[in-house]
């Protein structure tokens, strides 16, 4: 009996994907990449793409082993930085 091929693995993942990846809504995942606060991504074309190895990377600088824990690494909050924006 023949098996079919498998499937190929997702190397790039949409912002839906990518946010249940993380465990974060797609709003939380879209607001990060606004402010700059977020994983590195990808423009192709009009989408929006993560890699697997980008998300891991950015959810890895949140490790803490503890609360007292300082961390290596920061993941800031999806939110602005440096005041309001000036037009």
């Amino acid at each position: 009996m023949d098996t079919p091929p498998p499937r190929p693995t997702a190397y790039y993942l949409k912002t839906p994907d990518a946010a249940l990846h993380l465990g974060l809504s797609p709003k939380t995942l879209e607001k990060h990449r606004v402010y700059g606060t977020g994983p590195a991504y990808h423009k192709l074309g009009g989408s929006v793409v993560y890699t697997v190895e980008a998300l891991d990377a950015w959810a890895q600088l949140g490790l803490r082993r503890s609360t007292s824990d300082p961390g290596t690494g920061v993941c800031l909050p999806a939110k602005r930085r440096n005041g309001p924006v000036r037009r």
